[in-house]
């Protein structure tokens, strides 16, 4: 009787006897530009995702100093345009990617600077963790930058950034900038050399016209692929999430878990993601609370936006703290604890995953 197929026999199927003719068949592929399924079926088609890039964990006392030396020896300007240090996943040969995906950097803007303005098809945020005083202007729109507000940029939007005090600021930067290069799509122009409006308003025109809850201009009708929101303020995130958990103790169901408070900045021309390939999105975990280990399919960023925690990846748990970021690449198990009341930005590749339909989460049922 035949044996049933087993992981060890697939693996070692189509082994053909090493014979010179069977070398010189191998050679006439390789002279062709040709490989053989059978040589890397285990590579091309694994049984679940095995990702090359890693967990890893990037302390925000060490990216800060190395920031702000930059700033005192690397002039902001054109042709380097940014004064960005990007994360590079210890799995990824060398990129400056932190996921295959993903792109992700601290930027640091001396006083008084001006990054010139610029344009490329890749979609990109800022997060702001700490400090003010900085405005980016996104096509010709001032848009104030300070600490918990989330500014988008996306693809194919102008935009250059000045510091208008005499303080530096440093902040995060996200792309889709693997994904794009990956798959040839990328684009890019010079702008002004400066920035094409040096206002500073408190609220950019973008806010003034979209940013009253519930409420669509008549002018707004027509969807737009990405948010026409520039920036959205801390101020509405933390009351969202704190009436979250305020529901919770009266016994609603209005978190996502027990003790997790969880929102995602949408689009409001169709309530989607406020860019097509990058979802944003922030989580309150009240003290003690820990999540269920989970897997999903797709890499995750985060930043610690407040509190003290860690985060168990891959079976290694890190002790984490304000500014800390940590990426969770495809597949990984983790979950989250908090020691004190913890507050956490998150961007994935989620919108890519879900509309490729390549999009799986398993939750382990024994944690909750």
């Amino acid at each position: 009787m035949s044996q049933p197929a087993t992981h060890e026999t697939v693996e070692h199927a189509m082994q053909p006897e090493d014979t010179p003719e069977l070398r010189a068949l191998y050679r006439g592929f390789e002279d062709n530009h040709l490989i053989p399924l059978w040589t890397q079926i285990g590579d091309l088609m694994p049984i679940h995702p095995k990702p090359r890039a890693v967990a890893h964990v990037w302390k925000w006392s060490s990216l800060l100093p190395l920031a702000e030396k930059s700033g005192e020896l690397v002039p902001v300007g054109r042709g380097g345009e940014r004064r960005a240090i990007g994360l590079a996943n210890p799995g990824l040969g060398g990129h400056a990617y932190v996921s295959p995906t993903l792109w992700a950097a601290i930027q640091y803007l001396g006083p008084r600077e001006t990054a010139p303005e610029h344009r490329h098809s890749q979609n990109a945020f800022r997060f702001i963790v700490e400090g003010e005083g900085v405005w980016t202007v996104v096509n010709g729109d001032p848009v104030r930058m300070s600490r918990g507000d989330l500014l988008l940029t996306p693809g194919w939007y102008f935009h250059g950034h000045h510091n208008d005090t005499d303080k530096p600021m440093a902040w995060i930067d996200g792309l889709d900038i693997p994904f794009s290069q990956q798959n040839d799509v990328g684009f890019f122009e010079f702008g002004s050399d400066r920035v094409t409006d040096y206002a500073t308003p408190r609220f950019s025109r973008g806010e003034r016209l979209w940013c009253h809850p519930g409420l669509r201009p008549l002018s707004g009708l027509k969807d737009t692929v990405s948010t026409p929101i520039g920036a959205y303020r801390w101020e509405h995130t933390d009351r969202a999430l704190t009436e979250q958990l305020l529901l919770e103790e009266e016994g609603q169901p209005a978190t996502v878990e027990q003790g997790h408070a969880a929102v995602r900045y949408v689009n409001p021309t169709t309530g989607g993601d406020v860019m097509p390939t990058i979802r944003c999105e922030f989580h309150r975990l009240r003290e003690g609370t820990k999540t269920p280990a989970r897997r999903e399919v797709g890499s995750t960023v985060f930043q610690v936006f407040d509190g003290r925690g860690s985060v168990v990846m891959d079976g290694v748990e890190h002790r984490i703290d304000i500014g800390d970021m940590f990426v969770i690449p495809s597949w990984i198990e983790w979950s989250l604890q908090a020691e004190t009341r913890f507050d956490l930005f998150r961007f994935s590749d989620a919108p890519i995953m879900e509309r490729l339909h390549f999009a799986r989460t398993h939750v382990d049922e024994g944690d909750r």
